[in-house]
């Protein structure tokens, strides 16, 4: 391999082109399908992937096929195919996603959603990091082996429409295109986080998810809290006891259930990640003062995150702005949760427990509904294989001029645990550019161009590695 010259071809392209499209992708409104249920009549989504399609021809990569695979009432999936040259062996899939996050409040002046703002650096705006660069990082880093001669194994790229819905549409095209995907020996995932922006990250588990709607009914209609107080009960308070049966509100500490036995080697691989970031594994967040952490051990705080689990109460329903609120007592409360659980938890055993263990015997009588629609299980991988660890170590070295590191985080990809199942010989390198404060799925999301240009050109190395190895 020629790594300068990789490393040249591949800063060309981010400077350029991939800069161009990304810039124009962020002012497509193309949220996930479960936040915009009329996806197909708005058409923001064609317009993102054919956004996507058309700009594949820009990299020049020889006998490349490319085209936008639809089944009816799915969202469109991005499909290419690139054999292998110059000598490379071996099967590689790559993957991203073109879907985004709803639009969320609190952007700073001057930056939204939808409006891209380069600053020092960092392209701000919604998919750019989360997950839009993923199709131009892998068709860089094809490029740049091909145009320098450096082997290339058979490669094909699939960009989906839904993971930001967990991923319902995916398996129906997996298993559509199946036969032309094959078995691979190597999973590039780029999709993930990166504990900073110094050096390349592996992620080695990734937690699972459960969201859904709890709703709680007390009347038919709202009434006079003066007449009705001391006699009718608040929803809110009803809500919010059945709640405290699953989180402890003081401690944030959930019901036993839900937890699961931790590896050793995951709490070997906090320790390592504790002592590269330090308190940035704190100082991580736009706290809104100075936070007291439940404890000074950072590798427990590590653990707490990537392989415990966690509840968010991510939407409220039922109740007025506090400017538009009259003294009347609502007649229903509902809670949007998001449970996060450990990699090795099965989400769908876990969900039927959440929702017996809200729905039963509810005070005062009230309806209560816990309506859940999403449990994916998370993912571990298995131990990285000796040539790709020394792959993934010199390729940082090259490019970042530090060593890799390999971490648990917290969020999930529900593309990861199909894939361990279906293939549980594949090797995966799942890593990302989502840093510290690069707040994907807030406000002022951004992505750091300069480490997605260093993790391009790692993908580069370890793609030509690979086709070396076999």
């Amino acid at each position: 391999m020629n790594v300068q010259r990789i490393e040249e071809i591949v800063a060309s392209h981010w400077e350029g082109h991939i800069l161009d499209v990304l810039t124009e992708y962020i002012t497509i409104p193309n949220v996930s399908p479960v936040f915009d249920p009329d996806w197909e009549q708005n058409g923001h989504m064609h317009k993102a992937v054919q956004l996507f399609h058309d700009a594949v021809e820009q990299y020049s990569i020889e006998n490349i096929d490319t085209r936008i695979v639809e089944i009816p009432q799915k969202t469109p999936l991005l499909f290419l195919v690139v054999p292998a040259m110059n000598g490379g062996s071996g099967n590689v899939l790559l993957y991203g996603h073109y879907d985004k996050q709803p639009e969320f409040t609190g952007w700073h002046a001057g930056k939204g959603p939808w409006i891209p703002v380069l600053e020092n650096g960092r392209l701000y705006g919604r998919g750019g990091g989360d997950d839009g660069y993923a199709l131009f990082s892998s068709l860089s880093a094809i490029a740049a082996l091909q145009q320098t001669g450096a082997p290339v194994p058979r490669c094909t790229i699939v960009i989906e429409g839904c993971e930001e819905s967990g991923s319902y549409d995916l398996p129906h095209y997996i298993e559509l295109l199946a036969d032309e995907i094959g078995t691979p020996d190597l999973v590039v995932c780029l999709d993930a986080e990166c504990g900073n922006y110094d050096q390349l990250w592996l992620t080695t588990s990734l937690r699972g998810m459960l969201s859904g709607t709890l709703n709680v009914e007390i009347l038919n209609e709202g009434v006079h809290s003066g007449a009705a107080g001391g006699i009718v009960p608040s929803s809110f308070r009803i809500l919010r006891s059945l709640i405290e049966r699953i989180e402890t509100s003081e401690t944030g500490q959930l019901h036993d259930r839900l937890y699961t036995d931790i590896p050793s080697w995951a709490r070997e691989q906090s320790s390592e990640v504790a002592a590269t970031l330090g308190h940035t594994v704190i100082e991580r967040y736009p706290w809104a003062r100075e936070p007291t952490a439940k404890t000074d051990n950072l590798s427990e705080l590590l653990i707490s995150n990537t392989w415990q689990p966690s509840l968010a109460t991510v939407g409220i329903g039922g109740a007025p702005l506090p400017q538009n609120a009259g003294n009347t007592l609502r007649p229903s409360t509902s809670a949007k949760l998001v449970f996060r659980l450990p990699p090795n938890a099965n989400a769908g055993e876990c969900a039927e427990f959440v929702k017996a263990e809200l729905e039963r015997d509810p005070n005062y009588g009230a309806v209560v509904e816990f309506n859940c629609d999403a449990a994916e299980s998370g993912w571990h991988s298995k131990p990285v294989s000796q040539w790709l660890h020394n792959s993934l170590d010199r390729a940082s070295n090259h490019f970042f001029s530090k060593p890799y590191r390999r971490m648990g985080t917290g969020g999930t990809i529900p593309f990861m645990k199909m894939l361990g199942e279906q293939y549980p010989n594949c090797e995966f390198m799942v890593t990302g550019v989502l840093g510290p404060h690069s707040n994907a799925h807030g406000p002022n999301e951004f992505l750091d161009l300069k480490t997605g240009e260093r993790v391009t050109s790692c993908v580069a190395y370890v793609l030509a590695t690979l086709a070396q190895a076999n």
